[in-house]
């Protein structure tokens, strides 16, 4: 069956752009869909080039790990929003414990 000819071209990316791509994506400043936007790419392309960095498609060198130092970023700012919640939860119980005070020195 003959392949259909459409008005749309396909861009094709050289590895090597999509490496400094998605090692762009992993510093810890930057958004999937910052960097996209800045590329001129759609986000979605971007994250399947990042899932495809992951597995080791792309057959070049890697330079930097920065796949191991974005999640130990992700791991800290998980804790820190934990830490975050366990201190308003303190909080508030500690003002409902002042309320209970209050109102059994009433009594």
């Amino acid at each position: 069956m003959p392949k259909m000819v459409t008005g749309k071209k396909t861009q094709r990316y050289s590895v090597e752009f999509k490496v400094k791509a998605v090692e762009w994506s992993y510093q810890a400043h930057r958004s999937v869909k910052g960097v996209a936007e800045a590329l001129d790419i759609h986000p979605f392309m971007l994250s399947r080039w990042r899932k495809e960095y992951r597995e080791g498609k792309f057959a070049m060198k890697r330079v930097k790990k920065a796949p191991t130092e974005a999640k130990q970023k992700i791991q800290e700012q998980d804790e820190i929003n934990r830490l975050k919640r366990q201190i308003a939860e303190l909080q508030e119980e500690n003002e409902i414990l002042k309320k209970f005070q209050r109102f059994q020195a009433l009594c």
